[in-house]
C-alpha cells in the first residue's frame, strides 16, 4: 500500500459507549454535568488561588496549573463526545483524531510529570523547612511548570510523528468514543511493531520515572515525620490530597499503557471514561474537601456566608 493512499480516508468513525438511542440521551446529560462540574470546580480553584494571596506559595501554584491541565484534558475529549452522543453519524475527520490524539497525550503526559514535582514540593517543605522558600523560589517554580508542559508537547509530538506515518486502508470504525491511540493503531494496514513499542515504553517511562519520584518523596516523608513527635495530622493532611489524585491517575493510566493488549474493549472505555472525564471533576473536590486553605479561599471567592471558616 503507497503511502499516499492514506489520504483517501477523510473521517472515523466512533462507536461510542452505546448503541441504544435511550441510553445515549441519559449519557449526554451525565457526561455534560460531570463536565460542568469539572469546569466549574477547576475554575474556582484557579481564581481562588489567584485572588488569595494567603495562596501565593509553590504548593497553590502547582495546584492551579494542575486543575488548569484538567479544564484543557477533559475539553479536548468531552464536547466531541457530548455531540456524538447525539449526532445521527458519530464521525471524527482524520485530521480532527489526529489532534484529538496528540492534545490528549500532551496533557496527559504533561500531568504525570507535574504530580511529580508536586510530590518534590512536599517533600522539600516537610524535610527542608528552612530551605523550602529559597529551592522553591518563583524562579525555580516556573521552570518546572515549563518543564511540565514542555516535555509533554515535544514526547506527544514524536508519538503523533509515528502515528502520522500509518497508512490506514479500511475499515476507519474505532470502538470507543474518542481517538485513544491504541484503537487507532490496530485500524491501520501498516507494520505498526514501532508504534506498539513506542507506545509501550513511552508510556513505561512516563509513568515509571515521576512514580518513583513521587515514591521517593513520600518515603522520605514518613522517615522524616517519624522523627516528630507533633504536626503529623497537618502533614498527612497536606500530602492525602495529593496522593489521592496520584493512585486515581497513575491507577488507570497504568492500567491503559502498561497491561497487554487483550482485555475487552468494553472494559478500556470504562477506564477512560475515569480518567478523561471522571477524574477532572473529581480533583478540586479533593483538594477543597481535604485542605482547610482552599476550602476557606473558595468560600472567600464566591462569598459564601454558610459558615465561619477557621484556617488554624
Amino acid at each position: 500500500m503507497e503511502p499516499g493512499n492514506r489520504s483517501e480516508l477523510t473521517e472515523f468513525i466512533l462507536l461510542g459507549l452505546s448503541s441504544d438511542p435511550s441510553v445515549q440521551t441519559l449519557l449526554f446529560f451525565v457526561f455534560l454535568a460531570i463536565y460542568v462540574m469539572a469546569l466549574v470546580g477547576n475554575g474556582l480553584l484557579i481564581m481562588a488561588v489567584k485572588k488569595d494571596h494567603r495562596l501565593h506559595t509553590p504548593m497553590y501554584f502547582f495546584l492551579a496549573n494542575l486543575s488548569l491541565m484538567d479544564i484543557c484534558y477533559t475539553s479536548v475529549i468531552v464536547p466531541k463526545m457530548l455531540g456524538n452522543l447525539l449526532a445521527g453519524k458519530k464521525s471524527i475527520s482524520y485530521n480532527g483524531c489526529v489532534l484529538q490524539i496528540f492534545f490528549y497525550l500532551f496533557l496527559g503526559q504533561s500531568e504525570c510529570i507535574l504530580l511529580a514535582f508536586m510530590a518534590y514540593d512536599r517533600y522539600v517543605a516537610i524535610c527542608w523547612p528552612l530551605s523550602y522558600s529559597a529551592v522553591l523560589n518563583k524562579a525555580a517554580c516556573a521552570k518546572m511548570i515549563t518543564a511540565s508542559w514542555v516535555a509533554g508537547c515535544i514526547i506527544s509530538a514524536v508519538d503523533i510523528g509515528i502515528t502520522y506515518r500509518l497508512t490506514f486502508c479500511g475499515p476507519n470504525t474505532i470502538d470507543h468514543f474518542f481517538c485513544e491511540v491504541t484503537s487507532l493503531i490496530q485500524l491501520s494496514c501498516s507494520d505498526v511493531t514501532t508504534n506498539v513499542i513506542m507506545t509501550f515504553v513511552g508510556g513505561a517511562i512516563l509513568l515509571l520515572i515521576p512514580l518513583l519520584l513521587i515514591l521517593f518523596s513520600y518515603v522520605q516523608i514518613l522517615i522524616a515525620t517519624k522523627q516528630v513527635t507533633s504536626g503529623r495530622s497537618k502533614v498527612f493532611s497536606t500530602c492525602s490530597s495529593h496522593l489521592i489524585v496520584v493512585v486515581l491517575f497513575y491507577g488507570t493510566a497504568t492500567f491503559m499503557y502498561m497491561r497487554p493488549r487483550h482485555s475487552a474493549e468494553q472494559t478500556d472505555k470504562i477506564v477512560s471514561v475515569f480518567y478523561t472525564v471522571v477524574t477532572p471533576m473529581l480533583n478540586p473536590l479533593i483538594y477543597s474537601l481535604r485542605n482547610r486553605e482552599v476550602h476557606c479561599a473558595l468560600r472567600t471567592f464566591i462569598r459564601s456566608p454558610a459558615f465561619p471558616c477557621n484556617r488554624q
